[in-house]
């Protein structure tokens, strides 16, 4: 049975459906049974309309072949959306209606679209799936849901009295969504959306409806703070620039000002390069005031509390925040609304946090700390919170990642340095994975870290959060402004250490990358000394310098050198990771493997723990797990890349996006990490631990206040034997707590 309801609500739908659901009630319920005819069911004027035609059938309650399609046992009902919107909606307005539907025949054409790399939305995935304009979401349907489904701006419902015409084009909309959701449930595989996916599918809608307890008087405090304290920082810039610029907010012209009363040029606001010029000391210090109050003005953490706020439900929880299998390409659940998987890192420790908000509840953050807008971004993880006689319990997957890793590609003498650290016999892998790279004892590493400077030690953690993947240098520049590494301090310090046999391989690497742009300043010369360009000698020689830095990423020769060293030096550590990004003929790694089937059509071919298979128009990497990574119209490229029908992070768009083998690893093990988080949770659910959310390799779970529930049992819960995890190290940690925080 395939069902889409239009509805209608007083509460904007972007406070989240669970708050809008609250006042909402359904319009119109369009539905049709397997390969039948479409027909909408007009609920508020009690007509039933085909939906080929818009002609009414017949008046009344609900139709009977519906009812008895949702009493049928036998009967599947799918929505689109249906467990983020639908069945919330149902369970709200229509409570008899909704529990004529026993819980495990529900479907979701979304989720189904989502466990197979393909949009959520109807409309794109009308086009990633080439349907005829016919089959696709009417083109002014979002026009007649801006005017049906909500109030206008005078506070009017438009109704069929009010707009007939324009409700019988309604109901063709209702209609055709049936089309569309019918035609793409018919066109995508069903590999990933069995019964078992549709079990933990069925969990995650559980625990979106159980929602978390929200502190809304945190919150609310946080807004007020927030606006005082914008208020003040936009009197404080008008005061210093003499009226020119009204607040801090006004990027252009606090840019202009700076130009024309210091002389001081910056190419932009953001953060890093507000906070790399700040630590210029030729930078005039009333330039620096008003870079401080930027960016203190500049951080967005009221926006999470406002969110809060709008989201909550009656009872004072935030419900819908998770959508099963959202990150589209690894299977991971994407987060919506207050984005608790995008919450910033808290820059102050527990005690201090706890302080804050009592401060903030107070209205007297601005005596305990000196920056309020950053010390609110701590406390909005805080926001979270127990209800009354229960507790939090969290704990979190160890360096999931970097385990999964090692266990895939066979990583034997990391796998190993993970079981000795949990064994309490080993040292962190931090300062395993700098001691492997220089050919120092890991007891040299820990020395640094307690008596030196624990350099050694950082170095390590970037290179093993930010290599694992192919990364090369440009992956130490994310993993500075990751994690606020200084790379030109990490350079000077690591400079001695480095091998100059590896040294010199990365300058030979530069000199290459040099080398062409070379090539091209000499043609350009050439092209001078010939009289067929004007350009003169000085601009020729400027573009020179600008492309060798473009090239080096714009760092220093020192410190690009150094971080290419660095990569090698891992690399030549790690050989079974290294080896299994490509590989060779007689020992293929991932590319060349996928390669091998894109081009053998029904072929199975192994890669290690993984099995690689393309079937028409998909690609298939079978994960440990039996879950499968799925990369629709994939193609080998003249040029020997590898393409497939994808979503561009860069553009916003769906088409076509190009891959490799590190790319590919870093997919399948964020999958198979994200496998090892959703499948031990309907026992640890049956065990009382109750999520209510679970952030990347984090679980938060809601338990009695009582000493039975431990998160040492959570993590051991966690870290459970599924199988097909043979031989993977697992470790986790947590912290059982009444307001949510991060250890």
């Amino acid at each position: 049975l395939f069902n889409d309801l239009e509805t209608y609500s007083t509460v904007p739908i972007n406070n989240g459906t669970h708050a809008y659901a609250e006042k909402a009630e359904v319009m119109l319920w369009s539905y049709a049974l397997d390969d039948g005819p479409i027909a909408v069911w007009d609920v508020v004027n009690s007509r039933l309309y085909d939906g080929t035609t818009s002609q009414p059938l017949s008046p009344g309650a609900m139709p009977a072949d519906l009812a008895q399609a949702l009493r049928d046992t036998d009967t599947l009902v799918w929505f689109h959306n249906g467990g983020a919107f639908d069945e919330v909606v149902l369970r709200a307005a229509m409570p008899e209606v909704y529990a004529l539907v026993d819980e495990d025949r529900w479907r979701d054409t979304m989720v189904q679209a989502f466990a197979h790399s393909l949009p959520g939305a109807l409309d794109k995935l009308g086009s990633v799936l080439n349907m005829a304009d016919e089959d696709r979401k009417m083109a002014d349907g979002r026009r007649l849901v801006l005017k049906f489904c909500k109030p206008d701006a005078k506070g009017r419902r438009a109704t069929r009295e009010t707009d007939p015409e324009d409700w019988l084009r309604f109901v063709q909309y209702a209609a055709r969504d049936i089309t569309v959701m019918r035609r793409a449930h018919k066109a995508m595989p069903m590999w990933n959306y069995r019964a078992s996916e549709a079990a933990l599918w069925r969990l995650d809608l559980r625990t979106n409806r159980r929602g978390f307890a929200v502190d809304l008087e945190l919150a609310q405090a946080a807004v007020t703070t927030a606006n005082a304290t914008q208020a003040g920082m936009a009197a404080d810039v008008t005061e210093r620039t003499g009226g020119e610029v009204t607040s801090a907010n006004q990027r252009d012209a606090l840019l202009a000002h700076i130009l024309a009363s210091y002389g001081v040029e910056l190419p932009d606001m953001r953060a890093d390069t507000l906070e790399r010029r700040l630590d210029d000391p030729e930078l005039p210090e009333p330039v620096k005031d008003l870079l401080r109050i930027r960016l203190q003005a500049s951080m967005n953490s009221v926006s999470k509390f406002k969110t809060l706020m709008r989201g909550v439900s009656s009872d004072g929880r935030l419900r819908g925040c998770m959508q099963f299998r959202g990150a589209g390409r690894t299977g991971r659940a994407a987060h919506r609304m207050f984005q608790p998987g995008n919450l910033p890192r808290p820059t102050l420790s527990h005690d201090m946090i706890e302080s804050a908000i009592l401060a903030l509840k107070c209205g007297a953050l601005d005596l305990v700390v000196d920056k309020p807008m950053q010390a609110m971004s701590s406390t909005i993880r805080g926001a979270i919170v127990a209800p009354p006689g229960e507790k939090l319990v969290i704990a979190d997957l160890a360096n999931i990642e970097g385990r999964v890793a090692a266990w895939l590609a066979g990583e034997e003498w990391k796998l190993q340095a993970f079981r000795d650290f949990d064994a309490g016999t080993g040292p962190d892998l931090y300062a395993v994975a700098y001691a492997k790279a220089f050919n120092v004892t890991p007891d040299v590493v820990m020395e640094n870290k307690k008596h030196g400077d624990g350099l050694m030690r950082q170095i390590g953690k970037v290179m093993e959060l930010m290599l694992q993947y192919e990364g090369g240098v440009s992956a130490f520049l994310t993993g500075a402004a990751t994690y606020g590494i200084d790379l030109g301090a990490m350079a000077e310090a690591a400079w001695p250490t480095l091998p100059p046999t590896v040294v010199a391989e990365a300058q030979g690497f530069l000199d290459w990358l040099y080398s062409k742009a070379q090539a091209r300043y000499n043609g350009a010369m050439a092209a001078v000394a010939e009289g067929a360009s004007q350009e003169g000698p000085d601009a020729l020689l400027a573009q020179l310098e600008a492309a060798k830095l473009k090239a080096r990423h714009g760092l220093t020769e020192k410190v690009f050198l150094t971080c290419d060293t660095l990569k090698r030096l891992w690399r030549r550590a790690h050989p079974a990771i290294s080896s299994y990004w490509k590989g060779d003929f007689e020992n293929p790694g991932l590319s060349i493997v996928i390669k091998r089937a894109i081009n053998s059509p029904g072929e199975t071919f192994i890669c290690r723990r993984l099995k690689t298979r393309r079937d028409g128009a998909w690609l298939r990497i079978q994960l440990p797990s039996g879950r499968a990574l799925c990369y629709p119209n994939p193609k080998v490229e003249a040029d020997d890349s590898i393409s497939y029908t994808g979503f561009n992070q860069y553009t916003k768009q769906w088409g076509k996006v190009y891959s490799y083998g590190g790319k590919f690893f870093e997919n399948v093990t964020q999958a198979v990490a994200a496998d090892q988080l959703f499948y031990p949770m309907p026992e640890i659910e049956r065990t009382g631990y109750l999520p209510v959310l679970h952030v990347h390799d984090e679980i938060v779970s809601e338990t009695p206040d009582t000493d039975e529930f431990t998160h040492e049992e959570l993590a051991r819960l966690m870290c459970a034997d599924l199988g097909w995890n043979a031989g993977l190290p697992l470790a986790a940690a947590g912290v059982c707590t009444h307001r949510c925080r991060k250890d």
